[in-house]
């Protein structure tokens, strides 16, 4: 084992952390390659996902932080540090298990500036733990605007001060409602860094077959997206035949999968849904046709909250859960 992590700031303690190592080859130049390597390494395809509710957070987190009774700061710089703790403890307890975090965006902005620090610190917390980092912030805008989004989450921002940083992450979810024109900006930046995006193509909600399923001339509004998609990674694909231009498929809507898996053969497929929203790993065979890295399964709630429904420390619970998921995926997919 090696220490690649180490729990410090925010008056948080709790001693080193380590983490198998994890390296990335030369070779391995886009997205696709970058993910396809990163699974085979750490044998999973499971995504850990981070939506930190403040109300319903870790008791040891909140210990860490300083206690519920501390008034020491403004109240979004305490409910911040306890977010910090609470991520942290998490990538501690199921980070091993998976291949990558997807932290939530709007859960930390909505704690203001000191929420977009708590992610900040996540995010580089994970990385440092060998995760590949999925900002899941749905971003979609004209393309001045989509580039600077880039700049946000990809890459840096001259200003007349010095350059500003963004917030480094391999990935983003981006949504395509605006056309091409809008994404390639954020494809442009993801690309200068050998990261990724993720587009939303068939989303996980209820109310997704409003819109989305809607019949067009030619397919659906999912089967429109899916080419957009397609057509956008074409200049993407690596030497694992993986493209840096994935798709977000809910895992709640299984009998779709292979119609979008063949308009999309080389996109990653991030798979929200399984667990609380219902969707269940059994179903999505389509999503790996690519190989082992051609699907993502994304589970927040299911393994943060685990300890709910056995009574366990929940640090323990969220481990057994999230090693019971990858085994369900890695048995899917040898099958596959």
């Amino acid at each position: 084992m090696t220490t690649v992590a180490e729990v410090a700031g925010n008056g948080l303690s709790g001693g080193v952390v380590t983490y198998d190592p994890v390296e990335t080859s030369e070779s391995a130049v886009s997205f696709g390659d970058r993910l396809a390597e990163r699974v085979a390494r750490r044998e999973s395809q499971l995504v850990l996902g981070l939506d930190p509710d403040p109300s319903r957070l870790w008791p040891h987190a909140l210990e860490l932080a300083g206690g519920v009774d501390d008034r020491s700061a403004p109240p979004a710089a305490l409910a911040a540090r306890a977010v910090t703790a609470h991520c942290r403890l998490l990538i501690d307890a199921a980070g091993d298990q998976c291949v990558a975090v997807k932290p939530q965006v709007a859960w930390f902005e909505r704690l203001g500036a000191a929420g977009w620090a708590s992610l900040a610190e996540v995010v580089a917390y994970a990385a440092a733990a060998g995760l590949i980092v999925i900002a899941d912030a749905k971003r979609g805008d004209i393309d001045v605007s989509a580039a600077a989004y880039g700049q946000a989450f990809f890459g840096v921002t001259e200003t007349p001060y010095g350059v500003v940083e963004g917030l480094g992450v391999d990935a983003l979810t981006v949504s395509p409602w605006l056309g091409t024109d809008s994404l390639e900006p954020f494809a442009q930046a993801a690309r200068a860094r050998a990261a990724g995006l993720f587009v939303l193509a068939r989303t996980s909600n209820p109310g997704a077959a409003d819109l989305q399923d809607r019949e067009l001339a030619a397919g659906t509004v999912s089967e429109a997206a899916a080419a957009m998609i397609a057509k956008l990674g074409a200049d993407g694909i690596g030497e694992s035949g993986l493209s840096d231009i994935g798709a977000v498929v809910g895992a709640t809507a299984p009998h779709q999968l292979a119609n979008l898996r063949a308009a999309m053969p080389n996109a990653i497929f991030l798979l929200p849904g399984v667990g609380a929203q219902g969707g269940q790993i059994e179903a999505l065979a389509p999503a790996f046709e690519p190989g082992p890295a051609g699907g993502l399964v994304s589970v927040s709630r299911g393994i943060a909250y685990a300890y709910t429904a056995d009574g366990g420390d929940p640090a323990d619970s969220a481990r057994r859960e999230a090693a019971r998921l990858r085994d369900s995926v890695n048995r899917l997919v040898s099958r596959s």
